[in-house]
């Protein structure tokens, strides 16, 4: 069975449509439950209405996806942002990939912007899948209970939790779905998407330089 984990932080104006994604397919997903782990948001989320149960603790993606897999029970993770939506026959592919695969995976990344900017850099990202083995966050990570605890689970890091789990992972155990995970642009449009992408480039230069994740995070925001 699969347990879906969102952190979030001020995210009630994305989270209803990704809930609400995840709702409408969870018995062809084979979705055991769907835990929201919330880090201080102003206004506490609902989502009892899409079956979901929620979990408050400490900010930091890192801390609450921690914490929300330590919850879970399912055999298999799926950890998703709040501002992040599958695409069309995600479920299916979730359920073959947890049938015949020990890996874990990634979906493709994907802006809800029709922008030329947008598919610029959808295909930047799909670049530096092939070359780095270095998925982020907002393409989702299904993975084996076992494979996530072989790995080391989530650190309790404010930034970077996501690079520093796949690195831990490795590239001979990842695979990458075709499905979309459509994620929101509203960074890339309200900075720029240049300015935006050079900030997330220095950021993971700094990570790889050994500067401390506090301080990365006080940059990337």
């Amino acid at each position: 069975m699969l347990s879906v984990i969102i952190p979030t932080r001020n995210a009630n104006a994305s989270l209803p449509r990704t809930l609400a994604c995840l709702a409408a397919h969870r018995d062809e997903a084979g979705i055991d439950e769907i835990i929201v782990t919330d880090g201080g948001s102003v206004t506490s989320p609902e989502v009892s209405e899409y079956g979901a149960v929620l979990l408050h603790g400490q900010s930091g993606r890192g801390v609450q996806m921690a914490a929300g897999a330590k919850a879970a029970t399912g055999d298999w993770l799926l950890f998703l942002h709040a501002d992040t939506v599958l695409g069309a026959g995600w479920a299916r592919s979730v359920q073959a990939h947890m049938a015949s695969s020990g890996k874990a995976a990634v979906f493709r990344f994907k802006l809800d912007d029709a922008s030329i900017k947008a598919r610029i850099l959808e295909k930047l990202v799909v670049l530096r899948c092939r070359v780095f083995a270095m998925p982020y966050g907002d393409q989702g990570l299904l993975v084996s209970r076992a494979l996530y605890d072989e790995a080391g689970g989530f650190r309790p890091l404010p930034l970077m939790e996501d690079v520093d789990l796949v690195s831990r992972i490795g590239r001979s155990r990842l695979s990458y779905l075709e499905v979309p995970a459509i994620t929101s642009a509203e960074r890339y449009v309200r900075d720029g998407y240049v300015a935006r992408i050079i900030r997330n480039l220095t950021c993971l230069a700094m990570w790889s330089l050994g500067v401390p994740p506090e301080r990365i995070s006080r940059f990337y925001k």
